[in-house]
């Protein structure tokens, strides 16, 4: 009697313990890769494996659920497992989502000579930037907004008005190259940027994520 009443007990942490391991490895997917613990491969690797715990872990959650030995006297247990489970699922499987929806391109302009078709018919938003502001004090609000975004600047130049730096994501620590070009526009100023991912043949939307921030910020002053 004593193992009955037990073993119900017991089996319906596990999907708990599933699901916190599937969470644990979600965050360490990226942080180490960041670290350079591992190739970003192997961190991509991780988040699949998440997924594929996270779902079997509120899958099983949901199951025992249905049985009343499971359920009573420990659904808080299981419904926290479905719910730990599902956000460590849901990540890995937006991530993919996102990555099939979006062109696989891996730089941005917002110079239209420049962007590719692809990017024209993604990102039609994408666009240089005119202010009312003359060209030496749009370059120096252009390295200012850079370096409050947290970018590193790598380059400057004054005469020609550009700027390079590289951006570092926040998860997996990816360093992509961004390039800022201000010129004059009649009386103000137009302000081009092109963000280009180092790894990888798409990226799933981070450039233009990237350059849309840099721009309205630059365009509201913060």
């Amino acid at each position: 009697m004593a193992t009955s009443i037990k073993d119900p007990e017991m089996l319906r942490r596990v999907p708990l313990w599933v699901a916190i391991v599937a969470a644990l490895m979600l965050g360490a997917a990226g942080l180490g890769t960041r670290a350079g613990l591992w190739h970003f491969s192997t961190g991509f690797g991780i988040l699949r494996w998440a997924a594929y715990l996270g779902i079997g872990a509120a899958v099983a959650a949901l199951t025992m659920i249905l049985f009343r030995p499971y359920r009573v006297g420990g659904l808080a247990v299981l419904l926290c497992a479905v719910l730990v489970g599902v956000m460590a699922a849901a990540v890995p499987l937006g991530l993919q989502k996102r990555a099939y929806a979006l062109p696989l391109i891996n730089e941005i302009h917002t110079d239209p000579v420049k962007a590719s078709p692809l990017q024209a018919k993604a990102y039609p938003d994408i666009q240089p930037l005119i202010v009312d502001v003359p060209p030496g004090g749009a370059f120096a609000s252009a390295k200012a907004v850079a370096q409050e975004m947290g970018w590193e600047v790598t380059g400057e130049n004054p005469q020609s008005r550009t700027i390079t730096a590289v951006a570092t994501t926040f998860w997996f620590g990816f360093k992509d190259d961004v390039e800022i070009r201000v010129t004059p526009h009649g009386q103000g100023s137009r302000i081009d940027l092109r963000s280009k991912s180092r790894i990888g043949k798409g990226d799933v939307g981070a450039n233009a994520k990237r350059i849309r921030t840099y721009l309205a910020r630059f365009r509201t002053g913060r």
